[in-house]
């Protein structure tokens, strides 16, 4: 008899006995075989892979969209399908679909926000102060943007040195916040409506480029800009290491408290633009602004795809949950359909997303 041998792995490549093709190591499993059948995948198989990828993700809110259009345009004919009704529809959705691209972010890192819609209350009326609009008066109306912008990413540097440091749990950290800014917003403005004077502000948002609204504009260049900072830099990985696991993005590196805390700001800065386009579609600043955004941001981000427990994100899967949720809405109003149906369709929508989530996840299906 011969003796076996052995020879040690190099580095980067699996060791003897060492599981690939995805397997966690350390668990014992045997290696995936493959073949020229594909390793025994059965074409049903690789269709279930298909649509648990994000190209299958997006491909069912695509289709989820279109199947709204048509009911829209079955439902209500030509009140639906025309420009002015998807510029309505772009423009309903912009507001919130900025402060739906930053809770990605956060919800992607493994936390949650529930404070946004206060946030954003609280920007408008301090950017629409009778002293805030007096000294953007006297020099310029970016005055009011600098002062809401600055109002939510300091809620949220908040919210995340709490969360983080503080180690509060997020949602008791953001549901402080949401009693204290919705609060401090009514104390401020007195519980009154602070109607903007100074025209600059109205007029360059409230505008069109190209036929294009600014508020849509804006709406694109954000959710770009999101894209691109979750996929391609840095800060998104580690974004995604976060969410993952925490331990396992400190031990390789990544100062877990330092990002998360950063994620908060980037949320409460997106806050802060939202607060702009509305002070500019309602040309005013008051408390009772983004009522229920928590909620409607959190549902247009399970809808897109984005995993509640993080580690998973996407932007364009939030993008047209966002389209999704507005295009109902639209189809509902010209139905002349009641907010309380409304409702009860948004919570179904989101009870099937969240099951399907489970279910995939359930069955390991890529992220």
């Amino acid at each position: 008899m011969s003796a076996e041998t052995t020879t040690p792995a190099r580095d980067g490549e699996p060791g003897p006995g060492t599981s690939v093709g995805g397997d966690r190591p350390g668990k014992g499993l045997p290696a995936k075989t493959t073949g020229g059948n594909g390793g025994g995948r059965t074409p049903r198989d690789r269709i279930g892979e298909l649509f648990a990828g994000s190209v299958g993700r997006n491909a069912g809110l695509v289709i989820a969209l279109l199947a709204l259009c048509l009911i829209g345009f079955l439902t209500a004919g030509d009140r639906f399908a025309t420009i002015d009704n998807v510029m309505t529809i772009l423009r309903l959705a912009s507001v919130i679909g900025v402060v739906a691209v930053g809770m990605t972010f956060v919800i992607t890192g493994g936390g949650i926000d529930l404070s946004v819609g206060a946030i954003v209350a609280l920007a408008t009326v301090w950017a629409t102060t009778l002293s805030t609009q007096t000294m953007a008066a006297d020099t310029h109306w970016m005055i009011m943007v600098t002062t809401a912008l600055a109002v939510g990413a300091g809620c949220g540097l908040i919210n995340g040195l709490l969360i983080a440091y503080g180690r509060m749990a997020p949602f008791i950290a953001t549901l402080a916040m949401l009693a204290g800014a919705r609060g401090l917003a009514e104390m401020i403005s007195e519980k009154r409506t602070q109607v903007i004077t100074v025209p600059g502000l109205v007029d360059f948002f409230g505008g069109r480029v190209l036929g294009i609204p600014v508020l849509v504009i804006v709406f694109a260049l954000v959710a770009a800009g999101g894209w691109v900072l979750l996929n391609r830099t840095t800060f998104g990985r580690r974004t995604l290491a976060v969410g993952g696991n925490p331990e396992a993005a400190r031990l390789a590196g990544v100062n877990v408290r330092r990002h998360t805390a950063l994620l908060y700001v980037l949320l409460g800065t997106a806050c802060g633009i939202a607060a702009v386009m509305i002070m500019a579609r309602t040309t005013a600043g008051t408390s009772t602004h983004g009522m229920l955004y928590e909620l409607d941001a959190i549902a247009a981000v399970v809808i897109g795809g984005t995993l509640l427990s993080g580690g998973r994100g996407t932007i364009v899967g939030t993008v047209f949950g966002v389209l999704i949720f507005t295009t109902l809405t639209n189809v509902f109003t010209l139905n002349n359909l009641d907010t309380s149906t409304q409702a009860v369709a948004k919570g179904l929508i989101i009870v099937v997303a969240v099951l399907l989530q489970q279910r995939v996840a359930a069955r390991g299906g890529p992220g």
